[in-house]
């Protein structure tokens, strides 16, 4: 065990696989129940579902990230892979990275628009069409934002 890191390979590998499950969980799941709840243009439910897909994504995203990245680099570390030598760590890296900058771009600033939207219109006031036009927006970015994660996963595990 290397002392730097105070946890053995096996128990980083467990801290991986939960931010996994947390990261992706979480996004799939917000997703799902935003599109629902948009879908009802109801705009209480609307504006209810876009405030809970901000404290979410600050919990449940930021917290699986951090997760990911940290048991990720330790394990990295641990088997001497410091140059990230697998061509299937850098290409889940860089999956991961490019997710990432979608996040970072596009679909935080359009969620944080989209709740300023929503506290106009969350006693019931009508929905502007610019809340529709990003709402689509974020729906197709997000869909390819969680594609990555997953052909990620797909690389952590196969390791082609």
């Amino acid at each position: 065990m290397d002392s730097v890191l105070f946890l053995d390979r096996a128990e980083w590998r467990i801290l991986h696989f939960a931010g996994l499950a947390i990261f992706l969980g979480n996004v799939i799941v917000t997703a799902v129940w935003k599109a629902l709840a948009d879908r009802t243009r109801d705009p209480r439910t609307v504006a209810f579902a876009q405030r809970l897909v901000t404290l979410t994504d600050w919990v449940f995203t930021v917290g699986g990230v951090a997760l990911i990245l940290s048991s990720g680099f330790a394990m990295a570390h641990l088997m001497g892979w410091g140059g990230f030598e697998p061509a299937w760590l850098r290409w889940g890296l860089g999956l991961f990275v490019a997710s990432g900058v979608l996040w970072g771009a596009i679909l935080i600033p359009i969620q944080i628009v989209q709740a300023r939207m929503a506290r106009d219109f969350c006693d019931g006031g009508p929905i502007p069409h610019r809340y529709w036009t990003l709402a689509r927006i974020w729906l197709w970015v997000g869909i390819v934002a969680v594609l990555l994660p997953m052909v990620n996963l797909y690389l952590m595990v196969v390791k082609p």
